[in-house]
């Protein structure tokens, strides 16, 4: 089975999840939670160097006032309680999107997550919270352009590693494969720069019941597929059956 070093997922399908059995969307999330601390050790056993979880979008701050603040106090808890799993499994917890945002608890329990499991080396588990691709994208142009108004950058000198290094995935190599739950077929606003050369893969299966079997399924067809980078298929297979992962 092949593994992807950098795996991002759009959690989708907890609220109808939820609403499918007659129970309060916040049930569903509940169970989601179960379904990432499942995945998240899947992907450490399995060797994943980074795993990007799409928790919680800009836009999602429009959803009513009872659900945000259930989502927000469900996030809490899930960093307090996985806090020593991230320690004892060498897991570093970092953030991406507009943290300042989330309410001051909240911001105080992750920072001290993502102080504390710093020195963590063998998986990145990355959160997207209050993030939205094109903030992202505005805020990165916004402060190269500062720099370049204070005369520490030269406009010539903006190429794609210098607009990189600005983003919020700063240092962080591009998802290898992108999965999205639930049967959406859309990228909803996430790591639209990043995902230039991702593999997608969409499962109608809702987040609360994705388990490691549908994880390996869409380790097994990223797998199957040779990733071209814009080059020819003769270009990036080695000759041995075996696709290269340097052609970007």
């Amino acid at each position: 089975m092949r593994i992807p070093r950098h795996l991002a997922i759009i959690m989708d399908g907890n609220g109808r999840w939820a609403e499918q059995r007659r129970l309060p969307r916040i049930a569903g999330h509940g169970r989601g939670v179960e379904t990432v601390q499942e995945i998240v050790r899947e992907c450490r056993s399995l060797g994943v160097s980074c795993l990007t979880l799409y928790a919680f979008s800009s836009e999602n701050w429009g959803r009513p006032k009872e659900e945000v603040s259930a989502l927000m106090s469900l996030l809490g808890r899930y960093l307090k309680s996985e806090l020593k799993t991230m320690l004892n499994q060498d897991i570093r917890l970092h953030v991406i999107g507009d943290a300042e945002r989330l309410p001051a608890t909240v911001r105080s329990i992750l920072q001290d997550a993502v102080r504390k499991t710093a020195g963590n080396r063998t998986m990145v588990l990355n959160l997207a919270l209050s993030y939205g691709s094109r903030n992202e994208i505005l805020r990165t142009v916004r402060q190269l352009a500062w720099r370049v108004r204070e005369g520490g950058l030269d406009p010539g000198e903006i190429d794609e590693k210098v607009f990189e290094a600005s983003l919020d995935t700063a240092g962080m190599a591009d998802p290898d494969l992108l999965i999205r739950t639930s049967g959406e077929m859309r990228i909803s606003n996430f790591l639209l720069w990043q995902l230039a050369y991702t593999e997608l893969y969409f499962c109608d299966v809702l987040w609360p019941e994705f388990d490691t079997g549908e994880l390996h399924r869409a380790f097994r067809e990223f797998g199957r597929r040779q990733r071209r980078f814009g080059l020819t298929g003769s270009q990036v297979d080695d000759g041995g059956g075996n696709f290269r992962e340097d052609g970007h």
